[in-house]
């Protein structure tokens, strides 16, 4: 069914519209965030519920529900939903319709529900960190690392604990940031956060245990240079093994404003590492390449050499060093 068919069977609907909300798929349809749905969910306070004489069979939950044509009613997210008005019907909100999508963690949505979580945390990178505040945790620390990628210095992680009423208009992910909003994100969470930690994993360490292991050592430092213990950890993607509990996120410096915050801690700490490395070597523009395999980089490190700060297990570094075993 799409949108206009849903709203059709609501409108032949015998019930009182104000004593129920529509959610799930349908309320998606209506949204204009799905195309289109098999059913119609509904959900009503328990006693509406009970005033409703249709047939009833187990819900997804183990819950009783009751079913009409090609509706299902039940007592489940009623209360706890947001609302949002369309034709007179009452729909449950992306992010209500999110945390059911969630909880139900059907196989077939798992697409869905990543693309609803980014939708939700777009308009809300609090989200996390309310979700957590609700559960009576307070001191929640954002992890994310800079330096996997360039063949030269580093790799440096930022553990932040922000303050509850934490507000930074316009803070995201580093990467997405200009240099100079960067340095002005750094200096204000600098100056607001409960705890700022840092992580330095040396170019030698990350050749001897290789980036994905130096990058979880970045990250733990982080942690335990943070001068308060957090209480939960969120990190950027990374499944980390500490002592606190931790929640994993994709895109987590984009959805996560207290990760975003150890992010822009961890690019600036970084590039200000590669712009003191500069002055040293010049002739690698690492100014403007922060030690990544650019053109000017790779064509420098063919005629100048490389310098101790270089990954020498990195692909171009490592091959230029074969080719120069192989002129003896």
């Amino acid at each position: 069914m799409k949108k206009e068919e849903i709203l059709e069977k609501l409108n032949s609907l015998e019930l009182d519209k104000s004593k129920y909300i529509i959610i799930s798929g349908a309320s998606l349809v209506c949204q204009n965030l799905l195309d289109e749905t098999s059913d119609i969910d509904l959900a009503c306070s328990l006693d509406y519920y009970n005033s409703i004489s249709w047939n009833t069979k187990e819900g997804y939950f183990g819950s009783e529900i009751k079913y009409f044509d090609s509706f299902e009613i039940g007592t489940n997210f009623y209360d706890e939903a947001k609302i949002v008005e369309i034709d007179g019907y009452r729909f449950a909100d992306v992010e209500a319709t999110y945390e059911l999508k969630k909880l139900e963690n059907k196989p077939r949505d798992k697409k869905l529900i990543q693309k609803l979580e980014l939708l939700v945390c777009s308009q809300d990178n609090y989200y996390f960190e309310r979700k957590l505040r609700k559960t009576g945790v307070t001191l929640i620390a954002g992890v994310d690392e800079v330096g996997r990628g360039p063949l030269v210095g580093p790799v440096v992680a930022a553990c932040v604990i922000l303050p509850e009423h934490f507000s930074l208009e316009g803070l995201t992910d580093s990467k997405k940031l200009s240099e100079k909003k960067r340095d002005f994100y750094y200096d204000e969470i600098m100056r607001q956060a409960i705890s700022v930690g840092i992580g330095i994993i040396s170019e030698k360490k990350i050749d001897e245990v290789n980036i994905y292991e130096a990058t979880k050592l970045a990250m733990k430092e982080a942690i335990d240079k943070c001068g308060v213990k957090p209480e939960h950890v969120l990190i950027d993607a990374m499944p980390l093994s500490v002592d606190i509990p931790t929640t994993s996120i994709i895109k987590g410096d984009f959805k996560s404003i207290t990760i975003s915050a150890a992010s822009v801690i961890a690019k600036v700490t970084r590039d200000r590492m590669l712009d003191e490395l500069d002055k040293k070597y010049p002739m690698y523009d690492f100014k403007d390449n922060k030690g990544y395999p650019t053109k000017k980089h790779l064509a420098a490190i063919e005629e100048y050499g490389i310098i101790p700060e270089h990954r020498k297990s990195y692909g171009p570094v490592r091959d230029y060093l074969e080719k120069q075993l192989s002129l003896f």
